[in-house]
């Protein structure tokens, strides 16, 4: 039975403030991610980190973490303090690594270790003390300066990266992370049919696990490999730029690909029997579309050949995007099983494609 109205708002529907209260988050989590991806780094190019100290040195970036985690329900509201508190934190950290490791290295790379991680950090911890939105403004700014560090500053620091670089521990840490994020995704599906209990939203559920399996077929038999071999080139040809792109920017489009489908299958779980809403068809379609997308995109930078990405890149970006169309006029379930009857699709494609290679190899 469907909730009452009240007034102009069905308390039974996201409100598109709602929604552009979530956008919001997305901007959080582009905050965290950057922080994870710094921290990934940094360890990965330490090698001489024993064991201990590596330990010490992720205890203490849990401890920061753990605080943008209880900062994050009211990171924009009375717990910012506590957010920023977590990202300076963080960066302190990231300093002292960056000291140890290569502060001997000279003025210029003095300077950029202080730009890089001294200056953004006490943007963050002045930004504490400030009320919204300045707070905002330095949090923006801070991430700001590192990426255009980090963006035109690459030459200076590629050959300390390249020659530290471990390409198994980076394709193995991210390897992780995207267990981790399909796991949450399944989570938040086992939580919506529980809250529901219906079944109609089980039905829905089954599909949208049906939906994350694929996603993780996909990476796992298919994108790891691809990010180990194209990083194990880009390394022997010394292209810091594009170990750079394919390591700290691009994967946040295929994490946020999976996070806005979450929330789609959520709300299709919820309501089963009714259109998604624009937005929520757009994360529905548009959430399996990135994520086929960003890896075209990062196996293109990897090298690999055009004819090789366009043969499942096409079929695996374009199909999903035709459940934008009919999921706000169709039932979410039948928008849900249209998602997956195109993503078995797609997946099933590519096992044949794949399977006639080895064949004819």
């Amino acid at each position: 039975m469907r909730a009452p109205v009240f007034g102009d708002r069905d308390p039974s529907r996201a409100h598109w403030m709602e929604l552009f209260f979530d956008l919001v988050f997305v901007a959080l989590f582009a905050s965290v991610w950057w922080s994870w991806v710094n921290l990934t780094f940094v360890v990965n190019v330490s090698p001489e980190l024993s064991g201990r100290r590596l330990s010490v040195l992720m205890l203490i970036a849990m401890f920061a973490v753990g605080a943008l985690a209880l900062a994050a329900p009211e990171a924009i509201g009375d717990r910012a303090w506590l957010f920023a508190a977590g990202n300076a934190l963080l960066r302190i950290l990231l300093l002292a690594v960056w000291i140890r490791m290569s502060w001997a290295n000279g003025t210029a790379s003095r300077i950029r270790i202080l730009a890089y991680n001294g200056a953004t950090a006490v943007l963050w911890l002045v930004s504490i003390v400030l009320p919204a939105p300045a707070n905002y403004v330095l949090w923006a700014l801070a991430i700001v300066i590192e990426i255009l560090l980090l963006t035109l500053t690459s030459g200076s620091w590629s050959s300390l990266a390249l020659d530290r670089l471990n390409v198994e521990h980076l394709s193995e840490r991210f390897g992780l992370l995207v267990i981790i994020v399909l796991g949450e995704s399944v989570l938040s599906i086992v939580a919506a049919v529980s809250a529901t209990w219906t079944l109609a939203a089980g039905l829905v559920g089954v599909l949208g696990l049906m939906i994350t399996s694929g996603l993780a077929w996909s990476f796992f038999l298919y994108g790891v490999d691809v990010m180990r071999s194209g990083l194990e080139r880009l390394l022997a040809a010394g292209d810091a730029r594009t170990i750079r792109d394919t390591v700290a920017f691009l994967p946040f489009m295929l994490l946020a690909g999976v996070t806005a489908l979450s929330g789609a299958l959520a709300e299709a779980i919820a309501h089963p029997g009714e259109p998604l809403p624009l937005v929520l068809a757009v994360c529905l379609g548009g959430g399996i579309s990135l994520f086929f997308l960003t890896n075209a995109i990062i196996a293109r930078r990897f090298g690999d050949a055009w004819r090789s990405v366009l043969r499942w890149a096409v079929p695996a970006v374009v199909l999903p995007l035709l459940v934008i169309i009919v999921g706000v006029v169709i039932p979410a379930a039948a928008a849900v099983a249209c998602a997956t009857a195109i993503l078995a699709f797609v997946v099933v494609s590519a096992e044949v494609s794949a399977r006639r290679r080895a064949t004819a190899g």
